[in-house]
């Protein structure tokens, strides 16, 4: 009995931790670098699953062109009954004499039934493809579909990693300034209360109260704002990976470990490298084996088919459906399909003519993506550099701000300088501040840009 107990109590603790575990599970904040945040969003965003779904469903459809090829093997059974026997005329003089009514006249016709109460026909079929020229263009078109799928899953992957590391860093900058609204915030708060302090001893004015105060005031409103900002983001960046909204989630990494450095901007050029180009080569490819497709109609087709069945025909339905060998003979046959096409009005050779203008199109649509390409990697490259360049001068002019306001501040605390000298370099450097930030999150988005320019931001061969 006290095994049992024992082993009870073990049952329900082991239970009980794991339920346990599970709550947290749910409720923990879970720690992401920005590989990790691309990672799950490649495995967890809706966009990638379907268009993974796509490349299966592209899979299947190989199978399918596959099966034309194979035997096609059919069974049929047909029981009927004829409640009403149909009746063919027959001329009169056909029939014998003494089986002919009398009243028919010679060149009359008579009615006679060819047919039974009940028939029957079962069998069984068999068709093999010998030769078909567009079989094998479509199986290949098949596969090269294949292709064009997987390139599209990486294009949605692309678009995905994109605004993932987008959202990514709009947290972190988000983050960065939520820290500085609260470095603001708490200077701010100690200028009220040298200031309210330095009013309470006849050294300053209420006015210089009420300027400071209504500074903090500011700033309490801005850090709110600065706090639903950073919630909206960390949502927004969960939504693009496919994660619960309601699950918790911490980056782990932090501004100051981002690099920037400007590049050569006439770096070379390469085309291959970007998704867009090479899904448009397997459409010219899968429209070049439309066209072969299309000429494959010249050529003959061959197929063999043979069949096997039996009939029957009977006047009791129970003769019919008991199968029994008297009512019904076996049939077959074996034999070998050829289709020649001789003339069909030049239609196939206006659907080649069609399909070669198509191509004429594809390869203006090259020389146009070429193009597009040149001018986003050119606009990408000198918005980067002015971004880094951008931000570069406003962290300058940050350091500098930080500077102007510790001296100012000092020069008040000595009695050698006022309140609103105070309070415009303070105001001088949140504008500062936020000039930065401004620069250092579009440097950010440049980098992203720049990077999907040059076809480097998803790490796949295209």
């Amino acid at each position: 009995m006290r095994r049992i107990t024992k082993r009870l109590l073990l049952a329900v603790m082991l239970i009980g931790s794991a339920n346990t575990g599970w709550t947290q599970d749910e409720s923990e904040t879970n720690s992401f670098n920005l590989e990790q945040c691309v990672n799950y969003a490649l495995e967890h965003n809706e966009l990638v699953k379907n268009a993974k779904l796509d490349r299966e469903i592209a899979n299947r459809r190989v199978g399918e062109t596959l099966a034309d090829g194979l035997p096609q093997i059919n069974a049929n059974l047909d029981l009927g009954y004829n409640y009403k026997v149909p009746l063919t005329q027959l001329p009169a003089i056909l029939i014998p004499e003494g089986l002919r009514d009398p009243s028919i006249p010679i060149d009359g016709f008579i009615p006679v039934a060819f047919s039974t109460k009940y028939t029957g026909n079962a069998g069984i079929t068999l068709s093999q493809m010998i030769f078909n020229g567009s079989y094998f263009v479509g199986l290949k078109a098949a596969r090269t579909y294949t292709e064009l799928s997987r390139k599209d899953q990486i294009k949605t992957e692309t678009d995905v990693v994109e605004a993932v590391t987008k959202a990514y860093y709009t947290v972190l900058v988000n983050k960065e300034r939520l820290d500085l609204i609260l470095q603001n915030y708490d200077r701010v708060d100690t200028l009220l209360s040298d200031t309210d302090a330095l009013y309470q001893n006849g050294f300053a004015e209420k006015i210089d109260v009420n300027r400071v105060k209504v500074q903090f005031n500011n700033l309490k409103v801005e850090k709110d704002n600065i706090e639903n900002l950073l919630q909206l983001s960390n949502d927004l960046l969960k939504f693009q990976m496919g994660m619960p909204i309601e699950r918790k989630i911490a980056l782990s990494e932090t501004i100051n470990k981002l690099a920037f450095q400007r590049i050569n901007e006439n770096v070379s050029k390469k085309y291959d490298s970007r998704i867009e180009y090479s899904q448009l080569e397997t459409q010219r490819d899968l429209l070049d084996l439309d066209i072969k497709n299309t000429n494959s109609n010249y050529y003959p087709k061959v197929d063999l088919y043979g069949s096997l069945g039996a009939s029957a025909g009977t006047e009791s339905g129970g003769d019919l459906v008991s199968f029994s060998k008297d009512p019904w003979f076996g049939l077959g046959t074996v034999g070998l399909k050829v289709s020649v096409p001789i003339f069909d009005g030049l239609r196939k050779s206006r659907q080649v003519q069609q399909k070669k203008i198509q191509a004429t199109q594809i390869q203006h649509t090259f020389d146009q993506l070429k193009r597009s390409i040149d001018l986003e990697i050119n606009q990408s490259v000198v918005t980067y550099n002015r971004s880094v360049d951008n931000m570069s001068a406003q962290k300058e002019n940050m350091e500098l701000a930080k500077e102007v306001f510790d001296v100012t501040k000092i020069k008040y605390e000595e009695g050698v300088g006022s309140n609103s000298e105070v309070l415009d370099a303070d105001t001088a450097l949140k504008q500062a501040q936020t000039n930065y930030y401004n620069a250092l999150f579009d440097a950010l988005v440049a980098k992203v840009d720049l990077q999907k320019a040059y076809g480097t931001l998803l790490n796949k061969d295209v």
